[in-house]
């Protein structure tokens, strides 16, 4: 892949590392390979190799499990291991599936296609076609990039569909239009024009079979300042309508019904708002307050009311969910005939069930759309399951419009993931809990021990963190210690149980911790929105503050805490990195944003101006540029600053998080004399790592690094 004129000229004269962002020039990638080969001569020893064999024995262990989803009778697996190097889409039945060793049936292998094509393919996906299940759209990435292509392909033949529809590489995707597999919605790059300066794009068309698709009426065109446009069919059965998608920016999208002759209703809601429809219910979550019927829904929430009865005007929402100080909602999904809400309270998972009431065409002459305000509310009873008091749990409806069945999965950071059945009744209630399937034990936890504590932030602001406590750790005195942070786009970090993480750190005597920073969505919008912009200190506050509290308590000492984030956690990285380096004795900063003063040029970059601020403006520079650790750093170096090792690792497909950040700032420490190790892998896209051989060496090469510099 190669950069625009635009992506290769900096807008700052005095960058002389500017040279860089040329992503596969010739001369920068002769640089990248010399510091691979540094890499490697310094973290390729007999840990190193240990570390990398013990993390790929899990990747490519046939006791995973396989996760799978429900269409039509079958169950559908995408499976990766040593003889699956790139991977295998297969599937099995139910009778099958419940069974120790399943019989699957292979539709793609994937390293057989890319030899065939001689393409390093990277399986994307795909989407099989209700209700016939007989045809579905395969998407498929060169090593792993965002952009990728569509291919339709015969799941009864088990062979691509000869002059079927098929989309050429980029970012974008496709979707089925109608039941019967006749038409599709396709947003792609169509030409000169039609993508957005995010690098998505920015138009959307239906492309009926047989058609040519420069011949696809356009559906719904954005503008070029916008983030994305898109099409889907919610496929129901009696509730099959088009959606169209508005993304002007992170949290500030619109949403269309589409009607059969092409007009399109504009679903009247806050832009930050997230619309969700089921049968004949509109649930919207709220980012921001909404004052709408006489009545201000806090800002966090979930409200629901009749779609009809919305579409004609009534605005009398029945609240389903509200947040507290210690409350947040962490997900939502619909079965046939409940909504079920998991709720994190201080980062502890609950679950409940709501049942709406049958709709008024069900309940007779003297039902009122008033009457969706009766929901019946029950909390989810797991008591039969030994869940851990520290865990994550989550549940997703296995066929939301058939039965109320719900795949349930449980995970801690030393409890192995399982897998669960679990059954609803039409008043939900639990009627079953079936036990499908559990993953090993990959390293001994019986040492370990696994605790919630919260830390003092600049302005006052309590901030959790879980720490796990490793194996013959001497807990009298300092430990080698990694702490873990994201922080941004309203992601939250919940615990999870990583036998990479198990197998590499604790076993070998290390403490793993990990923040639940602001920026991300721990307590909901207000925890994401406390970081925004201006407020993006708020986030590095944080994660300073735990660090000092992990030495305060005695878990560990500045020399021996090492840090580790990757994409957004990767700019928290460069943050601590040039703002804190007395803190920490190691960092590992991966696939990260650095200079800030040019990711909205570069990439996708210009798509989280929502989150950032945008540096062109100069009013916003001003703040930009004190969490801009590319810029951050020539004050310490020009006064002969000594900072903390730093390990950064990026990848040259990553066509999301250009991978000139890691480069530049990687150059310019080393020309500062700064100790540093850099290393980018050739395929893996925005993950790093496109094969399980790959995934494997990126991580023990981190951890060999951290015990170099931490044990």
């Amino acid at each position: 892949m190669t950069t625009t004129p635009e992506q290769t000229t900096s807008t700052a004269p005095e960058d002389q590392f500017a040279w860089l962002e040329e992503v596969e020039g010739e001369e920068q990638l002769t640089w990248v390979r010399a510091r691979n080969t540094e890499a490697e001569e310094r973290l390729r020893t007999g840990r190193f190799e240990s570390v990398s064999a013990e993390i790929l024995e899990v990747l490519d262990s046939s006791e995973k499990i396989p996760a799978v989803v429900q269409r039509g009778e079958y169950l559908y697996n995408f499976w990766t291991d040593a003889a699956a190097e790139r991977g295998i889409w297969r599937r099995t039945t139910w009778e099958s599936y419940r069974t120790e060793q399943p019989e699957w049936e292979v539709l793609i292998d994937v390293d057989a296609l890319a030899a065939a094509e001689d393409v390093n393919w990277v399986w994307h996906g795909a989407a099989v076609l209700k209700p016939a299940h007989n045809r579905a759209l395969v998407s498929l990435s060169r090593g792993g990039a965002d952009a990728d292509i569509t291919r339709e392909f015969d799941l009864d033949t088990k062979t691509w569909v000869e002059g079927g529809f098929t989309r050429e590489e980029s970012k974008g995707g496709m979707s089925w239009a109608d039941e019967s597999g006749s038409a599709v919605f396709i947003y792609t790059d169509f030409g000169e024009g039609s993508m957005t300066t995010s690098g998505y794009p920015r138009t959307v068309r239906r492309w009926e079979r047989g058609t040519a698709l420069e011949d696809a009426p356009v559906v719904f065109e954005g503008k070029p300042t916008d983030m994305l446009v898109g099409a889907g069919r919610d496929q129901s059965a009696g509730f099959e309508r088009d959606l169209v998608f508005r993304m002007r920016a992170f949290y500030d999208s619109e949403t269309y019904l589409r009607a059969p002759d092409g007009t399109l209703t504009q679903l009247d809601l806050p832009r930050s708002a997230e619309p969700d429809l089921h049968r004949e219910w509109l649930a919207v979550e709220l980012r921001e307050d909404w004052e709408v019927g006489g009545t201000t829904y806090p800002g966090g929430s979930m409200i629901a009311i009749a779609l009809d009865a919305f579409l004609a005007g009534d605005r009398d929402f029945t609240v389903l969910f509200t947040p507290t100080d210690s409350t947040s909602l962490a997900g939502t999904t619909w079965t046939r005939h409940h909504l079920v809400l998991n709720v994190l309270s201080d980062v502890v998972n609950q679950l409940e069930v709501l049942t709406p009431p049958a709709p008024p065409a069900e309940r007779g002459a003297s039902g009122s759309v008033a009457g969706t305000r009766e929901w019946q509310r029950r909390a989810l009873d797991l008591g039969s399951l030994d869940v851990p008091a520290i865990a994550t749990i989550a549940v997703g409806a296995i066929d939301s419009e058939e039965s109320d069945a719900l795949w349930l999965t449980t995970t801690g950071f030393v409890e192995p993931t399982t897998l669960s059945r679990l059954e609803l009744s039409e008043g939900g209630e639990v009627v079953e809990v079936e036990a499908l399937k559990a993953l090993p034990a990959f390293f001994d936890a019986s040492d370990m021990s696994v605790e919630q504590h919260f830390a003092t932030s600049a302005d006052g602001t309590q901030v959790p963190y879980f720490q796990v406590t490793g194996a013959g750790v001497d807990r009298t005195g300092p430990a080698p210690t990694l702490l873990y942070g994201y922080g941004g786009f309203e992601i939250s970090l919940t615990p999870s149980y990583s036998a990479g993480v198990g197998r590499a750190w604790l076993a070998r005597g290390g403490v793993y911790v990990l923040a639940n920073i602001r920026g991300g969505g721990e307590y909901g919008p207000r925890w994401h929105q406390a970081a925004l912009k201006e407020k993006r200190h708020k986030a590095y506050e944080d994660f300073a503050a735990v660090a000092r509290d992990l030495v305060t308590r005695g878990v560990t000492t500045p020399e021996r805490l090492g840090t580790q984030g990757g994409s957004n956690g990767g700019l928290l990285m460069g943050n601590m990195y040039a703002q804190y380096p007395d803190l920490f004795g190691a960092v590992v900063c991966q696939v990260p944003l650095l200079d800030m003063k040019r990711y909205n040029h570069l990439l996708a970059g210009a798509s989280w101006m929502a989150e950032y601020g945008d540096p062109d403006e100069a009013e916003q520079w001003e703040f930009i540029q004190k969490f801009s650790p590319y810029h951050l750093i020539d004050a310490g170096l020009e006064a002969g600053g000594e900072y903390p090792p730093i390990l950064f690792t990026t990848s040259t497909r990553d066509d999301r998080v250009h991978p000139g950040h890691a480069r530049k700032m990687a150059a310019k420490l080393l020309e500062a004399g700064q100790d540093v190790t850099s290393y980018e892998n050739i395929e893996g896209g925005h993950g790093g790592a496109a094969t399980n051989a790959q995934r494997a060496f990126m991580n023990a090469l981190a951890f060999e690094f951290l015990w170099q510099r931490l044990g």
